[in-house]
């Protein structure tokens, strides 16, 4: 009998879901969808089955003897990791951060004097003290550094209303600023030069849209200090489409403030600056492929361009004379590609460097350069990690660093050429002694190749017997860069396992061909290049069939929706997050039309035809031996509807042939992620490995760092 088999009938399956069949005709194409119900969240009925799948799904999980345990070791270990530093940002001599201490539940805001010094930090904001349910979706410091905007949500929804604080008391002031961030377009804030409003991103309010837009047409507004948020004016974007996504950065001291607006989630951008008089003029267009601009120390604009160089040439535009017919190439096209940025810059001018933050196919590579562009030298950065933040900090700069294997870290940058490491590090009570990270290559369907980052134990066997656990995004132009693994990937290591992470196409991992190679029509190379990965593996004998499970979420659940259905004897166990599956209805939601630049649109006869070829909801057949999945879902998900993991789950239930488990676990009390509360987290991760381990018929094996 297969592993997981007993557990599964035995435990109580989930009812069978009703089939309620509506048809709807796309390019002389008939389509029928027998759970479309399932869409409708208000529907008593439909809350009703998505509490039995829940009580199933426990049944499933709890029921399984070393639930107790896991979950004891995941608490352990957040109950002894020191706190983490991110989203750094300087103004006037003080350093503001996000800081997460577990066993809180939420990231904190504070400021410190230096970053060597730990003992001055002063906590400004603690979601904590309103419970588990409230988070920071981001801030912004005015510029003489004595307040503080920050936009915050509930439940992990990331509708997000501005508050203002004062850095010395602490103390909130009266502004209250709504509708500053949502899942479609997120958001952003800069504040004028002389500390008294800023600018930020605003969606429609009251009655300014019809209902179904109040998530579109983000816009620009003005906020003055100690007045009503319905007194703030109108700025900019009434022009920009639909699906405006805006990013604000002020530079340095607010004399200029760049608007970066993105067209949804392909990879179009425009960019607008704010003069010193105020004014407002259009810098690029679409059309120009600049993908990312920031503001130098010397006033400049620098934009990172994909005008006829895929990987990207940094120029600069002086707010004299801000043309872009006469900018001039400061850094050309290179090796390797310059990471894609829009909340986060990859290039930071100070007064007499310019650091381009690179990517050589995941890891990082930090490039230096004086202002005239003559090339100074690379950051001494470790083999196989990667670069996550870089903020200015006196006369150098800070660098957030980590690979598979070490946490984050901190460190200087200055003129000596070194890395010193800051007091802003994390300490994780297990270590990676005993593990190693090698790359491979990959062939995939059409020859390209693809690395696989791969993490195992010093002196593991290939032999075929090993568990691999391997995941990979591919969407967007988002690059998995090496991000330390940390407990899930010490528990994983400890049961004898092996983690793989890919870097296919879709992300930008070698610029904006990758990207594009996976994008639209082409998006059926990010799935053949997945199934490439995991042939290599078992060719290369560190696993088989029986032994992997692969994981991946949002987009990354896409990719596994497609494996499911396109290869399900190439894998044991499917691990599925906050993904989407229909993609033929996928752009009827708020944050799907966002999308639509990216997937494409059924209103396009060859676009709706790549998306309903691979559409995993639609390529679900009847009675064949489908590997055991597990989707995990929030209720409070803008990004993706969690009615597609509903209906996901029913159409495999009804389908699949091989007795293994499917099982939908839904959060009642988290989003798409963003904002999730610590111990939501780990019971989470508990029931993922509960699922992972016994379907691999593996019990669990604390690890000798759990003795740490």
């Amino acid at each position: 009998m297969m592993l997981g088999q007993t557990v599964a009938t035995g435990a109580g399956a989930p009812p069978a879901t009703p089939k309620k069949p509506v048809a709807q005709e796309y390019h002389e194409v008939s389509v029928s969808d027998d759970y479309q119900w399932l869409e409708n969240w208000d529907d008593p009925e439909v809350r009703g089955w998505n509490q039995a799948q829940n009580q199933s799904s426990r049944t499933y999980l709890d029921r399984v003897a070393f639930r107790t345990a896991l979950k004891q070791r995941l608490s352990d270990y957040y109950g002894k990791l020191s706190p983490s530093y991110y989203g750094l940002k300087a103004r006037n001599g003080r350093l503001f951060a996000i800081k997460f201490q577990p066993p809180k539940e939420q990231p904190m805001l504070v400021v410190l004097s230096s970053p060597d010094e730990t003992g001055s930090e002063k906590v400004l904001i603690d979601p904590n003290a309103a419970g588990k349910v409230l988070s920071i979706d981001w801030y912004v410091p005015s510029w003489d550094g004595r307040l503080i905007a920050t936009a915050m949500s509930e439940k992990g929804s990331e509708d997000a209303t501005l508050h203002i604080y004062d850095v010395e008391t602490g103390k909130p002031l009266s502004d209250r600023v709504p509708r500053v961030n949502y899942p479609t377009g997120g958001g952003s804030a800069a504040w004028d030069a002389d500390n008294s409003g800023l600018f930020y991103t605003r969606y429609p309010q009251n009655d300014e849209r019809p209902a179904e837009d109040r998530n579109f047409y983000q816009q620009v507004w003005y906020h003055k200090l100690g007045t009503p948020a319905s007194q703030d004016r109108y700025v900019i974007g009434k022009d920009f489409p639909r699906i405006a996504e805006i990013d604000l950065d002020g530079g340095h001291d607010g004399r200029y403030i760049v608007a970066s607006v993105a067209n949804g989630d392909g990879g179009e951008y425009a960019h607008y600056l704010r003069g010193g008089d105020g004014r407002w003029i259009q810098l690029t267009r679409f059309e120009d492929k600049a993908v990312s601009a920031s503001l130098g120390r010397d006033g400049a604009v620098y934009l990172v361009s994909h005008q006829g160089a895929p990987k990207g040439r940094v120029l600069r535009l002086s707010p004299s004379a801000p043309e872009l017919s006469k900018a001039e190439t400061v850094v050309p096209e290179a090796e390797h590609s310059i990471e894609r940025g829009f909340y986060t810059h990859p290039v930071v001018a100070t007064r007499d460097r310019l650091y381009v933050l690179r990517l050589a196919g995941g890891p990082s590579q930090v490039d230096v350069y004086d202002l005239k562009g003559r090339r100074l030298g690379e950051l001494p950065l470790p083999a196989v990690s990667s670069v996550q933040d870089l903020e200015e900090w006196g006369e150098g700069i800070l660098v957030s660093l980590q690979s598979y294997i070490e946490p984050p870290a901190w460190h200087r940058f200055g003129e000596d050429g070194r890395l010193t490491r800051t007091a802003l590090f994390t300490q994780a009570p297990i270590d990676f002694e005993d593990a190693e990270v090698s790359r491979e290559m990959a062939t995939s369907k059409d020859g390209t190749k693809v690395p696989v980052n791969i993490i195992r134990r010093k002196g593991a066997k290939l032999d075929g017997s090993n568990p691999v656990l391997l995941t990979a995004y591919g969407g967007y132009g988002i690059s998995l860069k090496p991000r330390f693994l940390g407990i899930r990937g010490r528990l994983w290591l400890d049961q004898g396992g092996v983690y793989a992470v890919a870097n296919i196409r879709g992300g930008g991992e070698f610029g904006e061909a990758w990207h594009k190679a996976g994008n639209l029509t082409r998006k059926q190379n990010v799935f053949d290049d997945f199934a490439s990965c995991a042939r290599h593996l078992i060719d290369r004998k560190y696993t088989s069939p029986d032994k992997l499970v692969i994981e991946g979420g949002s987009n990354g659940g896409l990719l596994m929706g497609a494996q499911v259905t396109q290869n399900p004897s190439l894998y044991r166990a499917v691990v599925s997050h906050v993904g989407i599956y229909d993609m033929l209805r996928v752009e009827l939601d708020p944050n799907g039309a966002f999308n639509v630049t990216e997937f494409g649109t059924v209103k396009d006869s060859a676009q709706f035809k790549a998306l309903y070829d691979y559409s995993p909801y639609h390529r679900v057949i009847d009675g064949t031996a489908y590997p055991a999945v597990l989707f995990l879902h929030g209720e409070h998900d803008g990004r993706v509807n969690p009615a597609q993991s509903r209906k996901m789950a029913a159409r495999l239930q009804a389908a699949s042939g091989s007795g293994r488990p499917v099982l939908l676990r839904t959060s009642a009390s988290s989003g798409h992620g963003m904002g999730t509360a610590l111990s939501d987290r780990i019971e989470e991760e508990a029931d993922v490995w509960v699922f992972v381990l016994d379907q691999l018929g593996l019990k669990f094996d604390a690890g000798p760092d759990a003795r740490l």
